[in-house]
């Protein structure tokens, strides 16, 4: 009996011990602060690694804790700062009130030649201990598109408002010359050219839409060089003959196509006609055909202006204008080479350039040869003359 009493009473004390002991630490838990954990939220490494935009996360003094590889290359992240003042601000505002925040800022651009990159931010609270999540998508290029865009539409209404009112103003002048036979005879001549400029400008426009939107050349098959060219400057003789420039046809006869010959003629008449736009008076323009292996190169060579060096990486570009003002005074579009570049990509061929300013320029369309193989047959050079 007295042994159960004295291990009883031992239990009880070790039972009040460690109730005691537990109590104490309960009360130094309370009185520790709570620990700063710096680490990010689960997850939130994975994602940031897989995202293609510019990502950093910012810690409650400003520290960058991550940032993604777009960040850095961006220069909005240079070790462990963030170098963007005004993304800086957003970030301390968004962590005052927790309140998510967009914005658009540029900073200095990273490439060469390249003033500044836009970006369209989002700054968001990241956790409960101070962090904020910045995103930042580079914008630049969607603002270059929509600068052509607005581009091409007020070169496409100054293009498309110049012939409908001089057709307008012909007809008006046609009813009040009924009486004139000479007159109206005259007068439809300048109506049935305004017609026509505008009827190739809404062709530019479809040949450009449809070969934009991805679809294949609609029934391939042979297409004889020859006659493409002959037509491409047929269809070019009347612009031609008005400044007295001579088109030439010349090269290698007989060669054929893997393609599509509307589609080649179109482009051909595009570069002649710009050959023809940015050329003098009293020169000439020579179109001529050879053989390259399994391929055949389709040259057009003048005696113009030329394109300044900073121009020739961007003259395939849609509505890309070298001089808006001198294009405009042509009548041109902007729309002429960018065609011929997507005709030749139709074919699976290629577009080059060469050109200096003051002595000319040669565009040369390299396309797949019927067969396989270009045959040659050797003809003399002939010129085309422009019919007056």
């Amino acid at each position: 009996m007295e042994l159960l009493t004295s291990l009883a009473a031992l239990g009880g004390f070790v039972i009040g011990l460690i109730v005691m002991l537990a109590i104490r630490r309960q009360t130094e838990q309370a009185e520790e602060p709570e620990p700063v954990d710096d680490a990010l939220p689960p997850g939130v490494a994975s994602v940031l690694a897989v995202l293609p935009s510019s990502a950093v996360v910012l810690d409650r003094e400003d520290r960058v804790l991550r940032a993604s590889s777009a960040a850095r290359a961006f220069g909005l992240v240079r070790g462990d700062a963030l170098m963007a003042a005004e993304l800086l601000a957003l970030a301390r505002k968004v962590r005052r009130d927790g309140e998510i925040r967009e914005s658009e800022i540029e900073v200095a651009g990273r490439k060469f030649g390249q003033e500044t990159t836009t970006f369209a931010v989002r700054v968001a609270p990241l956790g409960s201990h101070g962090q904020v999540l910045v995103l930042a998508e580079d914008q630049t290029e969607r603002r270059r598109v929509e600068a052509v865009r607005r581009d091409f539409v007020a070169n496409v209404s100054h293009e498309l408002k110049t012939p409908v009112g001089a057709l307008s103003l012909l007809a008006e002048t046609i009813q009040d010359a009924a009486d004139d036979p000479e007159a109206v005879t005259r007068f439809a001549g300048r109506m049935q050219h305004e017609a026509a400029r505008l009827n190739y400008l809404v062709q530019d426009l479809i040949t450009l839409s449809r070969i934009q939107g991805a679809d294949e050349v609609p029934a391939p098959g042979p297409v004889p060089v020859d006659e493409a060219v002959h037509e491409a400057i047929d269809r070019c003789n009347t612009k031609a003959a008005s400044k007295d420039i001579t088109l030439v046809a010349g090269g290698t006869e007989g060669l054929n196509i893997w393609g599509d010959e509307e589609l080649l003629v179109t482009a051909l008449r595009n570069l002649i006609d710009n050959a023809v736009a940015y050329s003098p008076e009293h020169t000439r323009v020579v179109v001529s055909a050879r053989p390259a292996g399994d391929s055949v190169e389709v040259s057009v060579s003048d005696q113009g202006i030329g394109i300044p060096d900073g121009a020739l990486e961007r003259i395939f570009e849609r509505f890309f204008r070298v001089d808006t003002a001198r294009s405009r005074a042509t009548g041109g579009t902007g729309l002429g080479l960018a065609i011929v570049k997507h005709v030749a990509v139709a074919h699976g061929g290629e577009v080059t350039v060469w050109s200096k300013e003051g002595s000319g320029s040669t565009f040369t369309l390299r396309l797949p040869a019927f067969g396989g193989k270009a045959i040659a047959v050797p003809r003399t050079t002939t010129p085309l003359e422009a019919s007056t």
